[in-house]
């Protein structure tokens, strides 16, 4: 396929869904009303950082934000807006989400086309989590809302149009989902939406083509009004006009965003089913990296697995995941909730309804005359890590000769939970991976996004740079893992085979085993306040020291504290550079400047242009002093002679 064919092939860039979100909506829309919660809060701030610097849009208007309340006010501001033919988002998670429901259900009856940005969040049952889940989605599935779900920040990016199109063109209302810190925190590489094609695709929001103003007082309009016996279920059922015909809309607004990107979505998108006797079903991050994890079980193992990702989930797809599936022998459908109560949770359910008015003829759907085994599994609750390994053994778990367990759990200990027999590393061939343990954040998250923002626009890797959130904050260890390779990444799950480990504490030694997984030759970066290499390996533990040995590690050290503390031209500054000197150091031991063969003051420039897109809103002499903590990371790290460590072992 050619350039010629499709004349908006993207912008290529890094970013997380966050970004992407906030890059279309401050182009398209005219305004938005949220109160954003963790983990939504990057996109609503991100928006509201937009029409602080006099954003306008592709039509000349000046954006809109407005921040009331509550969530539930959110959502009604953004019903008023919507009322009046405004271009209108919102982006929450979790509890805000649930808080709007009242609100959702008058936004779909009344028809309005908004268009809302969901972080899905587990929501606070048993415990409070802020991290990944499906059930706040759930949650609201039935309010009358068109539902997407994205698999990483190209897809984020791409169905925010598509969303934003179907909506007007339906007049029904949509979400956006993505997974919540797993992608909307999780820096990729994209290719950006022109402002071309959005202006394009999109339309001008005053044209009056596809928004109505229902506040014009010279076409009044009775909306919202009480209903009797007499009236109320006339209106209500009437609203299937909409709904009936909304499929064929979302299909058709998709292949006409292929037809001007080359970026092709459906209803769902199946992967390797054509000829694959199980499959994994779901929604999310997680069915990319079964997409990996099929790959490996053909390569290696022989074994004909599929995956399925069931990108539209409302309007439900229940012709398309028929047709997809129907060959199967059995598939595993797994979800990120768990609603013991039910018959099943919602997907697995839909999928079974679905083929039984398959098998009984119902109009719409293709003829079968049976139904392949539907197993149903819990995953990833809370962010739980979804391993490979894992999906490994959900494909075995149907392979099994007594049929296996019909319901199931990953990734915990537990009585229901399939234990994998391998976990298979599926990145690409020649993958570069780093994992870095900190006690406290100490700016090390956002240098491992600064890291993955220069290694994919310098060097023209492709980058995936993922924190694991938890209470940093709070002094609590904290991991952050950074991929880099040549080929696409799929796989959305903590790394345990790495090349480079960075210590931002030494005391991370004390905390478990950082050097776990680290490779033969592999490398890893102490922070210390020791001078020289005999006073830094007198620090580290005696089973690191035999590791180090046994796996021939290179051994990195600087004092980057002291480093921060000198740089640093305000004191709250200070433990954020710490983690900014490492990127300096990231640069000097990594193979990228040598494998691409760019000068020091290449390398340096780009580094500036990355430190003023995150810290240039705070001043210029932040940006220098960030500068600074790099160009002295990069030049005063020093080694540990592996003389010295062979040495060390002799003596001892």
């Amino acid at each position: 396929m050619t350039g010629e064919r499709f004349p908006f092939p993207g912008i290529p860039a890094t970013g997380d869904g966050s970004a992407a979100v906030v890059w279309v909506d401050s182009h398209i829309t005219q305004g938005a009303c949220a109160y954003p919660i963790t983990p939504s809060t990057n996109m609503g701030s991100g928006y509201q950082a937009e029409v602080a610097n006099g954003t306008r849009n592709l039509w000349g208007e000046p954006l809109f934000f407005l921040e009331p309340e509550s969530e539930h006010s959110s959502a009604s501001s953004c019903e008023g807006f919507a009322l009046a033919g405004g271009r209108v988002s919102n982006f929450t998670s979790g509890q805000g989400l649930v808080l709007m429901k009242e609100v959702l259900y008058t936004i779909s009856g009344k028809r309005l086309p908004a268009v809302f940005h969901i972080g899905a969040r587990a929501l606070t049952s048993q415990a409070l989590n802020v991290h990944a889940g499906h059930d706040d989605v759930m949650a609201v599935a039935d309010v009358g809302w068109g539902i997407l779900f994205a698999k990483n920040a190209q897809d984020v990016a791409d169905l925010a149009l598509i969303a934003r199109r179907v909506a007007e063109e339906g007049e029904t209302p949509f979400m956006t989902v993505q997974d919540g810190f797993l992608t909307t925190h999780t820096i990729e590489n994209l290719l950006l939406p022109e402002p071309e094609l959005m202006k394009e695709f999109i339309g001008d929001p005053s044209a009056g083509t596809r928004l109505r103003n229902l506040m014009n007082p010279s076409k009044p309009i009775m909306i919202g009004v009480v209903q009797n016996q007499d009236s109320y279920m006339k209106g209500k059922i009437a609203q299937r006009f909409f709904y009936d015909r909304l499929p064929e809309i979302v299909e058709r607004v998709m292949e006409q965003y292929y037809s001007l990107t080359g970026r092709r979505y459906g209803l769902v998108e199946a992967y390797r089913l054509e000829d694959a006797d199980y499959a994994i079903v779901g929604m999310g991050g997680m069915v990319e990296t079964a997409m990996a994890t099929v790959d490996y079980l053909r390569d290696r193992h022989a074994v004909r697995a599929g995956a399925l990702h069931v990108t539209c989930f409302r309007p439900f797809p229940g012709p398309q995941i028929v047709e997809a599936t129907k060959h199967l022998k059995a598939m595993a459908v797994i979800e990120r909730m768990d609603n013991p109560a039910a018959q099943s949770n919602p997907l697995t359910a839909e999928i079974k309804a679905a083929f039984a008015d398959a098998l009984t003829g119902a109009p719409g759907y293709p003829a079968i005359e049976r139904i392949p085994v539907i197993y149903s599994g819990s995953a990833g609750l809370g962010s739980r890590d979804i391993r490979p390994g894992d999906l490994v053994a959900a494909i075995e778990n149907m392979r099994r000769d007594d049929g296996g367990s019909r319901y199931f759990v990953l990734g915990i200990k537990h009585d229901l939970a399939l234990l994998p027999s391998e976990d298979p590393d599926v990145q690409p061939a020649g993958t570069f991976s780093m994992r870095g343990h900190s006690v406290g954040g100490f700016g090390s998250v956002t240098t491992n996004k600064v890291i993955a923002t220069i290694v994919g626009d310098l060097f023209g890797l492709k980058v995936q740079a993922y924190p694991k959130y938890g209470s940093e904050k709070k002094g609590l260890p904290t991991s952050y893992y950074l991929t880099v390779a040549k080929e696409r990444i799929r796989t959305h799950c903590e790394l345990r085979q790495v090349d480079f480990v960075p210590l931002n504490d030494i005391n991370a030694f004390n905390l478990g085993n950082p050097l776990a997984g680290l490779a033969t030759g592999g490398m890893v970066f102490i922070q210390t306040d020791k001078t020289t290499p005999e006073e830094v390996w007198a620090r580290i533990p005696d089973y690191a020291k035999r590791i180090i040995r046994e796996r021939r590690i290179r051994v990195l050290a600087l004092d980057t504290v002291k480093i921060a503390r000198e740089v640093a031209s305000s004191p709250d500054l200070e433990q954020r550079m710490q983690g900014i000197v490492l990127l300096g150091i990231f640069l000097r031991c990594t193979p990228f400047l040598r494998e691409q063969r760019l000068t020091e003051e290449q390398v340096f420039s780009a580094v500036e242009r990355s430190l003023r897109k995150y810290f240039g809103k705070r001043g210029e002499q932040v940006v220098r002093d960030n500068l600074v903590a790099v160009r002295r990371g990069y030049a005063e790290v020093f080694y540990l002679p592996m003389e010295m460590m062979a040495e060390a072992e002799l003596i001892a």
